[in-house]
């Protein structure tokens, strides 16, 4: 985190939840002038599910909760209706990327255009120097290369770095992460102190606009002919047909409940061809890769990787950091150009359109969006 700066002016991302409760008393304390927005990402009517479940980050209950701390503290909030860009930015690419076969991760999409730049926009209009999330993660200046570099949180459990991997060093420049420093413990006992309402409060885990976390139901309203127009493809195993699916929208890599075929020995979702209408299964062993090739490449803390480096590597949030060589291909590292990957060890499952990130010990080099795995 930058050191404080006496009036200078953060516009802060607020969800309602704890976490960036405590972010807003933590700037006030330090002498921020703070700005409170709670970014609309959707309309109800837009997506489906139903208002009375809707626990995600941008719900109406967390909007209310966002104002009455903004409030409390001392300082003005906002609600900032942004979702005709997040449509277009992040619910279209969720549907265009499983609509090709793929799984995808729309909270990096929405990180990179939405909460920083679309944020840091809107803040810039308002007189703010900065932008301020709730994110367990850590920022610095590397002096020698004088880029922007993210580390992982002190709390290894929340450590939101992974989904930071393509955050631009133009949007790093003006950020703040308050929390870097702390646990999830720590940040709920500050909530005490302060005298938080969201002290207690749970966590969201779900996509923020699909508010009964059923992305089938959600892929369906958006495309009310999808179902007639997938359904009753082929499943196929070692080329031959074994069963039919029911739309291949609705099935991920290493998906293995819901397939509907009798064999004596588990079965697996172990690719997915959009173009014929049709999965691939097989056994657990065919999910095993060592090497993939990622799009979309977003470096943080070197320019580029063209000589390639042994860094570790994550396929997913909740993988386990592996040891691999990381070569760029081509392009910038800016957001666009291709990055080849390959393991020490097999990897399992490796998922097209998830996003592959990679580390230097505690630092995020950057990340990829993935587009096939290779034995």
């Amino acid at each position: 985190m930058k050191s404080s700066e006496k009036n200078k002016t953060v516009i802060l991302g607020m969800s309602g939840g704890v976490d960036s409760s405590v972010c807003a008393a933590l700037l006030v304390e330090q002498g921020y002038s703070v700005i409170g927005v709670t970014i609309k990402t959707f309309n109800y009517d837009d997506v489906g599910g139903t208002i009375e479940g809707d626990k995600s980050c941008c719900s109406l209950d967390g909007i209310n909760d966002a104002r009455l701390i903004a409030a409390k503290l001392g300082f003005p909030h906002y609600v900032m209706d942004f979702s005709e860009v997040f449509g277009a930015q992040v619910i279209d690419n969720f549907i265009d990327e499983y609509m090709h076969g793929r799984t995808p991760n729309p909270c990096v999409i929405c990180n990179r255009k939405i909460k920083w730049e679309e944020l840091l926009r809107k803040g810039k209009q308002l007189g703010a120097d900065y932008v301020a999330m709730g994110h367990y993660a850590k920022l610095r200046v590397d002096e020698s290369t004088k880029r922007y570099v993210v580390s992982r949180g002190k709390d290894v459990k929340k450590d939101q770095s992974y989904m930071l991997w393509n955050v631009t060093q133009e949007s790093l420049d003006h950020t703040l992460f308050p929390l870097a420093d702390y646990t999830k413990e720590e940040v709920r006992a500050l909530a005490v102190k302060f005298g938080l309402r969201t002290a207690a409060k749970g966590e969201s885990f779900e996509i923020c606009f699909i508010t009964d976390n059923n992305y089938e139901r959600f892929l369906k309203h958006k495309l009310p002919d999808l179902e007639k127009k997938v359904a009753g493809g082929n499943i196929v195993m070692n080329g031959e047909k074994v069963g039919e699916h029911t739309g291949f929208p609705f099935y991920t890599v290493g998906q293995r409940k819901g397939l509907g075929i009798a064999h004596p020995d588990p079965l697996y979702v172990t690719s997915i061809d959009y173009q014929n209408n049709s999965i691939t299964v097989g056994y657990e062993a065919e999910l095993l890769h060592r090497q993939l090739t990622a799009s979309k490449l977003n470096l943080i803390k070197y320019s580029n990787l063209h000589e390639g480096k042994r860094l570790t590597v994550k396929i997913r949030y909740k993988d386990t950091d592996e040891s691999a060589i990381v070569t760029q291909l081509d392009g910038s590292g800016n957001g666009d150009g291709r990055v080849s990957i390959e393991f020490e060890k097999p990897k399992r499952a490796i998922t097209p359109g998830q996003s592959v990130v990679f580390y230097e010990g505690e630092d995020l080099v950057g990340g990829a969006i993935i587009d096939q795995a290779l034995r």
